[in-house]
């Protein structure tokens, strides 16, 4: 394993290496994480105080994971998501993350009214949309994505989400999310995101059909991506939950180990490339989400008022934490609470 950690600081992990941690001893590898995780961004762990506003859970797409598609049935006005963001002021909230289904009255338009209302009046971090959202937006709007994309920066979107990618391989994809877009139409539009100097978050949802081969191509894919435009924020891994949905079905989804094991080999392959391994709390819960923080992860993610997509699909840790809970958490596995910003930069 030393050769492995070494490696990983000199940025030369390769799939057979990472392939082999998923069969190491597992505390030799949560050891290796934790110490590749300590030299790389010492003890500090970060977090962001937010808001995440679902615009509405109409949605044509239909994946097969998905339990939050008219789950309620209901779509925000603009006035509605206004004052939604206004509350967030309550909690000095930095970021407001703005996402939701997807629709055919969707246009460029339609979430360039909404990001220019939401400016007029708050000056605020807006972590917006998704690749598979410009997408299908462009498309309705007969402009490329990148024109699209452009629209949305003038308007005011500062940075956009990595979600959609799911498991960045296509046979996967056709089994629990064959309306999305592909693999490579992901990669074009984040590098597009990039290149507009919009950066984003990368993430991965593990533990629903694919292997573990999958999640270490969908790693290495994202680790090539950030060492061309080295425009990700950070990495989240997302673990499958499936309530209330048809591939819930059809498995348990991931075990706590593979909780555990895939923010560790995360930290180990992207090693300084991409220094921000988050965990999801609302997903894993407190307790896991702490011994994460102590194999490899070094961001708690935010406050997070408002989760109805992970509450949706059976998560039962709460849709907000106060910074003083965060705090404490922290502080009880004795690392170093620090508030940032969605770009990292300490609040």
């Amino acid at each position: 394993m030393e050769d492995i950690y070494e490696r990983s600081l000199e940025g030369d992990i390769t799939k057979e290496d990472a392939l082999k941690l998923v069969d190491a001893n597992p505390f030799q590898l949560f050891d290796v994480a934790d110490r590749l995780r300590k030299g790389i961004v010492g003890d500090d762990v970060t977090f962001v105080a937010n808001k995440a506003i679902d615009i509405t859970d109409h949605c044509m797409i239909e994946c097969e994971f998905c339990s939050f598609r008219d789950h309620i049935g209901y779509e925000m006005s603009v006035d509605e998501i206004v004052e939604s963001v206004g509350q967030s002021q309550n909690i000095g909230a930095t970021e407001i993350c703005l996402f939701g289904g997807v629709m055919p009255h969707m246009t460029v338009d339609y979430y360039c009214d909404i990001i220019k209302a939401i400016k007029s009046k708050y000056d605020i971090c807006l972590h917006a949309l998704s690749p598979v959202e410009i997408y299908h937006t462009a498309k309705v709007s007969d402009m490329t994505t990148f024109e699209a994309l452009k629209a949305l920066k003038e308007a005011g979107m500062d940075t956009m989400t990595g979600a959609s990618a799911e498991i960045l391989v296509d046979s996967v994809r056709e089994k629990i999310c064959p309306k999305k877009v592909s693999t490579q139409e992901w990669v074009d539009i984040i590098k597009e995101a990039h290149k507009l100097d919009i950066p984003t978050t990368s993430t991965i949802m593990y533990g629903s059909v694919e292997t573990w081969e999958d999640r270490i191509d969908h790693l290495m894919i994202l680790r090539d991506i950030q060492r061309e435009t080295h425009g990700f924020t950070e990495l989240v891994p997302m673990t499958f939950l499936g309530l209330n949905n048809k591939l819930g079905q059809e498995t348990l989804g991931a075990s706590g180990m593979d909780d555990l094991k895939i923010h560790a080999i995360s930290r180990i392959i992207m090693g300084r490339d991409m220094p921000n391994i988050q965990v999801s709390w609302v997903k894993l819960g407190l307790r896991t989400t702490q011994i994460a923080l102590c194999c490899g992860a070094n961001d708690f993610g935010g406050t997070m008022m408002e989760d109805k997509i992970s509450v949706a699909a059976g998560a039962s840790y709460g849709e907000y934490m106060p910074r003083e809970k965060i705090v404490e958490v922290i502080e009880a596995i004795g690392r170093v609470p620090v508030e940032r910003t969605t770009t990292y930069e300490r609040v």
